[in-house]
């Protein structure tokens, strides 16, 4: 009988449902697992040692809980730094032994105000915020060694105290301890206190200095067993007869041992308290109650019980020794229970699965003759489909050929009217009767007309590529020579721009099998893109070698360069680079990409911005790596003519006409403004400053840093900005200009090809007064440019109403103009502040008090105070005029400490107070 898949499930889903109902049964609830950071101030005594190892037998009987111990070797800051770390590593509880209290205060108050419980150890901070303390009531153990040495000295007697860190809790409490309980027998005193610091050389080094002083000593005191070692130590070594000598902690192999062995008098038990804060921390992350003050019992050690404090201690080793063996037995025990468990779930695992997979193969076996059934059906139907798809691949193909055609076609369509624009404009740049302006104009459209005609030829080129009907026609050419004729072309541009372009090679020959007609679009495609990218008085350099049977030509340049995204995509069909203003058809670099490779060589190029780029050409030597119809003969006519053809078509946009003769006809012309062009393209720089020179004086600059220093240098009237220029960009320039007082008056067009809503708002943003975009109507340009100097103008009237008439119609010089622009425009954007004086002025200006009146009384005929004065006035009628200020209001927008002086002057001036100008 055969059981469908759907019988099977419902048969093998609830045992593997009770095999994990069991594994989850036998599983115990897992305890939360805490992390508890532990700050030791000091690891090198014993007594430290042993509140470690107490909490780390402690930490055993807890498997959930991890342990992070940090000690700062004695060093307050240390310790400060670690307790941070602790809590950056999210601890869920802190328990710290503070090195001294106040240091250690304030980085434990903010554990405690972060909600993270504090645990104080043996040592207390000078604060009462924490959870809770553990240790020995040190005042206590102070006063039991102070009764014992009333006891011991029956009253009378000279001792000398041994302390810890003075500033530390322990040392404080222990000494005051001390100090009550000898106060009351005036036989007792206390001569001399050494500062132990807790440590056994130090309490030896420092004690040796003065124990020679008091010979006569009884008793001493440290607050430490290992400091007590140390004066026995002192003792040991000198011919002084020991006095009694008192320690505090009794550990067994260090105070007990000392006690036994007869090297001090007594010790007072101090537990270390590590057990206890253990075990405090763990009631407190189980959300127990806890007492916050936790005091261990202490007692005296001396020669009468320091038998049985040993011996009780020794067994307390032993069992906690055995308590661990077999913590180790129980922990090797659950290992084994552990695997043994584990693999048991594997057995049975594997055992449900086998059943399982079997049944599922058995079903399988069933569907694969079913699935069989229906791929021998649906590959009936691919088989039907893929008559179809070819039937329709051919209707697809016939369409693109007709395609192709039709674009072949236009593309002819478009070289004859461009030949015909072509032939007539050539004859009238022949024709020497024209003037200088229409030269320049005729030379503009020649260079943009081989501009479309470059693009249409390599659309063209591209086209045939891509159907495969370009053919290589190679011929056997010298290299170096073909290279030097194409660089030839380039000669005179590189003169005139002062660029060092020279041919590098070792070679006196290299004859290689190359299509002329293809290769000379390659090299004189990446040379114009060389000379396109590559400043004045820069080079281009193209070496040409030989290396593992190949020719290698590389072009090499030091111009603007390319980013490593412009690198990955520079052979990418239609990718149009990075630079704004040298952005082309991005069909250059690919089609040379695909013509070296119909050549079966390799093109790739390296670059870093702002240093060069460089491209290298690999073609194989020979003709093996040729096709039998890819071989044939030399046609020197042909390459001549095609030479020709494209050095007038690749070096027409790299030539550049410099407005010279007309500028140097109107240099003695006087005009009323100036206009500032930041354009970095050449052509349409002067094409604007032929515009725009008959009208206005002008000034140009090609990158950001040149026009900083013109607009800074001759203060221009208005200034028109591309955004993409080198250095600062249009925008950048902008802010700059509207945030100096000394040109943030001039009006700003920006003139850009980025046409975007979100870039023209980012312009208004930097207060730019107009966004003009590419392609623009010059007349626009020029009626813009009038109607902001109108406005400025009118604008300025309001603020020189009644200025000297001689000031807004005489001819005055440039420096003069720039002078006058900066005097004003300083002061107006100072009216606001009464402190304005002719000594601020000066500063601002770089000029003295005197040459300052002499240079504004020849130019304005007015005194400088009354040019501030009438300045100052002026606006006050505007704002009264225009706005709706209250007379005090308008009194310190222009500057007058007061509105009664305001009144006064104005009053003064005008004839009327300001309230009846108003009003009137």
């Amino acid at each position: 009988m055969r059981l469908p898949c759907r019988s099977i499930t419902r048969l093998f889903i609830p045992a593997v449902l009770a095999l994990l109902c069991l594994c989850g049964c036998t599983g115990q609830k897992t305890p939360p697992v805490f992390t508890i950071g532990f700050s030791q101030c000091v690891e090198s005594d014993a007594w430290r040692k042993t509140m470690l190892e107490n909490m780390k037998r402690e930490l055993a009987f807890h498997p959930n809980i991890n342990f992070i111990y940090r000690q700062a070797e004695g060093d307050s800051r240390k310790q400060v730094s670690q307790v941070k770390e602790l809590l950056q590593k999210k601890i869920d509880l802190l328990i710290i032994s503070p090195n001294e209290a106040d240091p250690l205060t304030p980085v434990v108050e903010e554990a405690f105000s972060k909600g993270i419980p504090v645990i104080v150890v043996d040592r207390k901070i000078s604060s009462p915020l924490y959870t809770a303390y553990v240790g020995g009531d040190n005042y206590e153990i102070g006063k039991m060694a102070g009764q014992y040495a009333v006891n011991a000295l029956k009253g009378k007697g000279k001792i000398i105290e041994v302390t810890g860190l003075p500033k530390s809790s322990p040392a404080i409490e222990r000494h005051k301890g001390f100090s009550d309980a000898i106060k009351n027998y005036p036989g007792l005193q206390l001569i001399h206190m050494v500062n132990g610091e807790w440590l056994n050389q130090t309490a030896k080094s420092e004690f040796a200095k003065i124990a020679s002083q008091y010979p006569d000593v009884q008793l001493v005191f440290a607050h430490n067993d290992m400091m007590a070692h140390g004066i026995y130590e002192v003792y040991k070594n000198s011919k002084q007869p020991q006095p009694a000598i008192i320690g505090v902690d009794g550990l067994p192999n260090a105070g007990m041992l000392f006690v036994s062995d007869k090297k001090i008098t007594a010790t007072m038990l101090y537990p270390t308290g590590g057990e206890e804060a253990i075990r405090i921390a763990v009631k407190i992350l189980n959300k127990q109650h806890v007492v916050k003050e936790n005091l261990l019992q202490t007692t005296v050690i001396d020669s009468t019980n320091v038998r049985i404090m040993q011996l009780q201690a020794a067994k307390t080793l032993s069992q906690q020794q055995q308590i661990e063996r077999q913590q180790t037995m129980l922990a090797e025990q659950k290992r084994i229970y552990n695997n043994q468990r584990t693999f048991v779930y594997i057995l049975v695992t594997s055992l449900v699965l086998s059943i399982i997979l079997g049944g599922l193969a058995f079903y399988s076996l069933r569907e694969n003759r079913k699935i069989s059934t229906q791929l021998q059906q649906q590959n009936q139907e691919i088989l039907d489909h893929q008559a179809q798809l070819v039937a329709m691949s051919a209707k697809a193909k016939a369409a693109n050929e007709a395609k192709v055609n039709f674009f072949t076609n236009i593309s002819h369509e478009f070289r004859t009217p461009l030949t015909l624009i072509l032939g007539p404009l050539e004859e009238l740049l022949a024709n020497s009767r024209n003037n200088y302006s229409t030269g320049q104009t005729l030379t503009l459209i020649q260079k943009n007309v081989l501009r479309l005609l470059r693009l249409m030829n390599q659309l063209m080129d591209f086209r045939k590529i891509e159907v495969d009907k370009m053919r290589l026609k190679a011929s056997e050419n010298d290299l170096i020579t073909f290279v030097a004729d194409i660089i030839q072309s380039y000669k005179s541009i590189a003169q005139k721009r002062s660029i060092d372009l020279r041919l590098i090679t070792k070679e006196r020959q290299l004859p290689v099998w190359i299509d002329v007609n293809m290769m000379d679009k390659v090299i004189f495609n990446l040379l114009s893109n060389a000379f396109k990218f590559t400043k004045d008085n820069g080079y281009i350099h193209i070496y040409i070698s030989r290396a593992d049977n190949n020719a290698i030509i590389k072009i090499e340049d030091n111009g603007v360069g390319m980013s490593a995204d412009a690198i990955a995509h520079a052979f990418d069909v239609f990718y149009q680079g990075e630079y704004e203003n040298y952005k082309g058809s991005g069909l250059g670099l690919a089609l040379s990409k695909e013509l070296i490779t119909l050549h079966k060589g390799t093109i790739r190029v390296t670059s870093e911005k702002w240093k060069g780029t460089s491209f290298e050409i690999r073609l194989p030597l020979g003709t093996a790596h040729l096709a039998a119809g890819e071989i044939v003969e030399e046609q020197a006519e042909t390459k001549q003519a095609v030479l020709y053809e494209h050095e007038k078509i690749y070096t027409a946009d790299l030539t550049t006409e410099t407005a010279v003769s007309q500028a140097t006809e109107e240099t003695s012309i006087e005009k009323e403004y100036s206009i500032l062009i930041i354009e970095d393209n050449a052509d349409l720089r002067q094409f604007l400053v032929g515009k725009l020179s008959t009208q206005y004086e002008i000034l140009q600059a090609d990158n950001g840093q040149s026009a900083l220093q013109q607009a800074f240098d001759n203060i221009p009237d208005l200034i028109i900005c591309d955004v993409v220029i080198p250095g600062k960009d249009g925008m950048a320039l902008t802010s700059i200009f509207k945030n100096d007082f000394r040109t943030s008056h001039i009006p700003i067009v920006l003139l850009t090809a980025k046409t975007a809503m979100e870039q023209q708002i980012e312009g208004m943003k930097n207060l730019a007064d107009t966004y003009i975009t590419k392609p623009f109507n010059i007349t626009f340009l020029q009626q813009t440019i009038k109607s902001l100097l109108s406005n400025r103008a009118r604008l300025k009237e309001h603020f020189t109403g009644e200025l000297p008439t001689n000031l807004k119609t005489q001819t005055i010089g440039k420096s003069d103009r720039k002078f006058i622009n900066e005097f004003s425009a300083f002061v107006e954007s100072n009216l606001s502040n009464e402190e304005l004086t002719v000594d601020t002025i000066c500063k601002q200006m770089g000029i003295s008090r005197v040459q300052l009146y002499r240079k504004v009384k020849a130019l304005l005929d007015i005194n400088v105070n009354d040019y501030i004065l009438n300045t100052r006035l002026q606006k006050a009628k505007y704002l009264l005029k225009n706005e709706t200020f209250a007379i005090g209001e308008v009194a310190s927008k222009t500057g007058f400490s007061s509105s009664a002086y305001f009144s006064s002057v104005f009053k003064t001036k005008v004839g009327m107070t300001p309230k009846e100008f108003r009003e009137k």
